[in-house]
């Protein structure tokens, strides 16, 4: 096992499905200098600064029997591309009626905690699972990364990647041989045995500093990252919380039709689980606001560790 960034762990996904794909195209307003060198400019192109062209773009070339990679970079540049995305790439292959496969990945960083204000701080992926026909990975660590980006570009449907921004520069165990996540597969990055906590993205690495605290005080605390939302491993929650009885999720986005409600319902709605349930289940998120630029007021919009032992200690 080799230890390397998140970032780069992505950028090895990439170069490694290009060698052994030559109908990948990748296309982004930004310039991958490692891909352009490798690859050259037919395959890495440089789009100008129209996401709602180049997303429309990944679909022709999809349709057409390429494997496309839109790099939209901030999710909120992917707000000027929704049609494209929700109303094209989500819809078009069962308006085919399952004659055209459109293999696309979009990829979108997502997250608060660097001042970028409010419209630079979104993570938006809980609007995309309202959509059928897309597909949502939400890789937390470097290992997790390289593997679904992997499955991802392989997938003969849309899939979007959401990558948080702060996750860039983690330092990560990868293994040297290649290796592909399947998408739907959850992985139970702490076991435990008194509370559940599922947590997103970023929150996956807050959620284990807080099951470590918690061991101190005699709580055994199970960590699940469920890694895609769009398939969900629902089963993996659910076997879970038969286990501890107790539920906390945490998700970075806001409260409000969120991933972590989605979460809940799901496990609520199975009659046998619910019986197990031994405390209501808590949800550690977002407020609903649009993310402050003032960093003490970013801070406590987003959930913190504080919060999420506070969510522990209630269900305990």
């Amino acid at each position: 096992m080799k230890k390397i960034a998140y970032a780069q762990a992505a950028l090895e996904a990439l170069q490694e499905e290009f060698r052994r794909d030559d109908r990948i195209i990748h296309m982004s307003t930004d310039l991958p200098m490692e891909l352009r060198q490798e690859f050259g400019e037919e395959r890495v192109r440089v789009t100008p600064i129209s996401e709602s062209a180049f997303v429309g773009t990944a679909i022709g070339l999809a349709g057409s029997g390429y494997r496309a990679i839109a790099d939209i970079r901030m999710a909120t540049f992917g707000f000027v591309a929704m049609d494209q995305m929700v109303n094209q790439a989500a819809k078009i292959t069962y308006m085919f009626g399952g004659q055209a496969k459109f293999p696309i990945l979009i990829r979108m960083s997502i997250g608060a905690g660097m001042c970028l204000a409010a419209q630079h701080s979104i993570s938006p992926y809980s609007m995309y699972m309202n959509i059928p026909g897309l597909k949502i990975i939400l890789p937390a660590t470097a290992y997790d990364i390289k593997g679904l980006l992997k499955a991802a570009i392989r997938d003969n449907n849309p899939v979007i990647s959401f990558e948080n921004t702060l996750l860039a520069p983690l330092m990560g165990e990868v293994p040297e041989e290649e290796y592909i996540i399947p998408l739907g597969r959850a992985d139970i990055k702490r076991e435990g045995t008194d509370v559940t906590i599922v947590a997103l993205s970023r929150m996956v690495h807050e959620a284990l500093a807080v099951a470590e605290e918690a061991a101190e005080q005699g709580i055994s605390v199970e960590v699940i990252d469920p890694r895609t939302l769009v398939p969900l491993d629902i089963e993996t929650i659910r076997n879970s919380v038969a286990k501890t009885g107790r539920l906390v999720v945490v998700d970075e986005a806001c409260q409000t039709c969120s991933a972590a409600s989605e979460i809940i319902s799901l496990v609520v709605e199975e009659d046998n689980i619910f019986r197990c349930l031994k405390a209501p289940p808590r949800r550690v998120c977002g407020l609903d606001v649009p993310i402050p630029y003032s960093p003490p007021m970013e801070r406590y919009v987003i959930p913190s560790r504080e919060r999420i032992s506070a969510a522990v200690r209630q269900v305990f």
